[in-house]
């Protein structure tokens, strides 16, 4: 499978990448550079923003360091809908993705990683709720085909778990591990589930992108020339492309850059929030 480069705009750290189906765009974050990118333009902001979802073809939902907000990308007006850990300066928004029944699963963290800082919030119906606490560096948010399970990892826990959903979407009992990489050299970082529940995981430190069966078994790695790999997300007409951010982390280009690689799997269609 040949790697590309999708947008060589370096990102001091990439994260958050979104294929909007609507736009037929891909949006995505520079966290450290407080920029929201996509490849016809940028937004800056005053603090950091990490994670969206979709609302429209116009509007999607932003998490920050303080706040969920509506960003409006045609006119780049901003409307905060509810405190994201406001009243916390030491952390901030990490990993997020919207679930099948239109809400939008937000991790935080703590912004020097102090451990146990962080935790992970499910925003759904106008409120929101706190789902885990005592994370490290929340991360790998997604959700299977089926609607049985969310996935989410702590990066400095080295676990991989899978959550039970119940019918409305929320957890239903405790979770349990799905991969295991404690003792790696290497992080589980951000994932997404493809349309066959397979999970695709981006590995900070390995330069890589995994591929896990429903069972936990490791399929395949698709190595790219970046490594800190930071979240995969699937886009294009076909959903057959994989797109994958980076981080610099003190490297030369093509570290920091968005990469784009044509996979045999089809991904799913991120939802669409609803407010």
């Amino acid at each position: 499978m040949s790697v590309t480069v999708y947008d060589a705009t370096p990102c001091l750290l990439g994260e958050g990448p979104l294929w909007h189906p609507e736009r037929g765009a891909l949006f995505w974050f520079d966290f450290l550079g407080k920029r929201l990118m996509s490849k016809a333009q940028s937004w800056a902001f005053d603090e950091h923003v990490s994670a969206a979802g979709w609302i429209d073809d116009r509007q999607l939902l932003v998490a920050s360091e303080t706040a969920l907000f509506v960003f409006e990308l045609d006119t780049g007006l901003r409307r905060d809908i509810c405190a994201l850990e406001a009243e916390d300066a030491a952390t901030r928004s990490n990993d997020g993705r919207a679930d099948p029944w239109g809400g939008f699963w937000i991790g935080t963290m703590g912004k020097g990683a102090e451990p146990g800082a962080g935790s992970i919030y499910r925003y759904f119906r106008g409120e929101l709720h706190r789902l885990v606490t005592e994370i490290t560096v929340s991360n790998a948010i997604a959700f299977a085909p089926d609607r049985s399970c969310a996935y989410y990892t702590d990066t400095e826990d080295g676990r991989i778990l899978r959550q039970p959903l119940d019918a409305e979407g929320w957890p239903d009992g405790a979770p349990s591990v799905f991969v295991d990489a404690r003792g790696e050299d290497w992080g589980p970082d951000g994932a997404v589930v493809d349309a066959d529940g397979r999970l695709w995981n981006a590995q900070w430190g390995a330069g890589r992108v995994a591929c896990y069966g429903t069972d936990g078994t490791l399929l395949q790695t698709l190595n790219l020339p970046a490594p800190f790999t930071t979240c995969p997300a699937f886009g294009g007409a076909d959903l057959g492309t994989l797109y994958v951010t980076s981080a610099q982390q003190g490297g030369e280009a093509p570290a920091g850059q968005t990469f784009a690689v044509r996979v045999d799997a089809t991904g799913q269609a991120e939802h669409r929030v609803i407010l």
